[in-house]
């Protein structure tokens, strides 16, 4: 039973969204434990990066922001206000974003690395998904509130 992608996420005229485990309807949905696990994930595949001139900044870079996407949303979890957490949800966005950037370069100074990053180019996308969502919904409900 595989259904290893063939394609890189950016080479698709389409991206993909995959969840290999999707929150059944009414199920509960932990996304700090998902971004935790995100961050646990980044930093494995990195160990399989061999350094060099060409990835020593890659893998510094994408560490800080594949980590950071689940620090920054505990610390929006704890935000003091509404205008505050679009703040703080907005880098979360910016750092799952970022990641992707930085896989595809990854992938580029390492190509036996592309499999095991597509998985994480796709995991990142929809993180950059989620949080869009998340920053969009709490931006409408802030304009709601101050008028």
């Amino acid at each position: 039973m595989t259904n290893e992608p063939t394609s890189l996420p950016w080479e698709e005229s389409e991206p993909a969204v995959v969840r290999e485990n999707p929150v059944p309807y009414g199920g509960v949905y932990d996304l700090e434990e998902r971004t935790a696990k995100f961050g646990e994930v980044i930093i494995e595949f990195l160990k399989r990066v061999p350094l060099g001139p060409h990835t020593n900044r890659l893998v510094d870079q994408l560490t800080g922001c594949g980590t950071s996407v689940g620090a920054n949303y505990v610390e929006a979890d704890d935000a003091v206000s509404k205008k505050e957490f679009v703040k703080i949800i907005g880098t979360c966005r910016k750092e799952a974003r970022e990641c992707k950037f930085f896989l595809r370069m990854l992938v580029k100074a390492c190509p036996e690395l592309r499999e095991a990053a597509i998985h994480l180019w796709r995991e990142a996308n929809e993180l950059h998904l989620i949080f869009s969502r998340i920053r969009r919904t709490a931006q409408e409900n802030l304009k709601a509130i101050e008028k």
